[in-house]
């Protein structure tokens, strides 16, 4: 039986091509009727959501925000795993109390459709295993996380120290701040997202 994956929103034909070329089976009507929850990137969270004025937060969108908390709600409620990719990774964050860097340079994709790639460090065993302990990784973004959100801790990092992954200690919450959906080349984020989907089928 496929893995059932919620995502919020049908416009990221990416996301989708990955999942269901992997065997999984994408769905956006509700979280209630599916296995796992994934939080796709895109603009930035409120700042408000984390107790800060706007410092450079970027395409807010209110009604996207209360979709997606009210998802991972959803998904906390019925201990679903949960994915968050980029802005989906700063949710996470955010949904358990903690706060993002509003600004970051040198981190934003090179051109339109062109990520930038840099090397990352990671001390996750599900990322040393797949990658080793040093990859490259891809970047198209200009938040991360600052201070981790209750019973998450940093686990992947860039030269500069900007977090690049997530783990939370006790429930089932991994976010990546790069894009594996996208990148196949010299490191195949896929592998990532087929690991993953091994993971939800071990926890149902």
């Amino acid at each position: 039986m496929s893995t059932k994956i919620y995502l919020p929103l049908p416009r990221f034909h990416r996301y989708v091509e990955a999942l269901t070329a992997l065997g999984a089976e994408v769905c956006f009507e509700t979280p209630e009727a599916c296995d796992v929850l994934l939080l796709p990137g895109g603009g930035d969270v409120d700042p408000a959501r984390y107790g800060q004025e706007n410092r450079g937060s970027l395409g807010i969108d209110p009604e996207r925000d209360a979709l997606e908390f009210a998802a991972l709600e959803t998904a906390l409620r019925r201990g679903l795993p949960v994915l968050g990719i980029c802005r989906g990774c700063q949710l996470l964050n955010v949904a358990m109390g903690g706060t993002l860097h509003q600004d970051i340079p040198d981190h934003r994709a090179i051109s339109e459709g062109v990520d930038r790639l840099h090397p990352s460090r990671t001390t996750d065993p599900m990322l040393t295993e797949l990658y080793g302990g040093e990859f490259i990784i891809n970047s198209s973004h200009h938040q991360a996380v600052d201070r981790p959100g209750e019973g998450f801790r940093p686990v992947q990092w860039a030269p500069d120290g900007t977090v690049e992954a997530i783990r939370h200690e006790t429930l089932p919450l991994f976010g990546v701040q790069w894009h594996p959906e996208r990148l196949r080349e010299p490191t195949d984020g896929w592998r990532l997202l087929a690991r993953w989907l091994e993971v939800v089928q071990n926890h149902k």
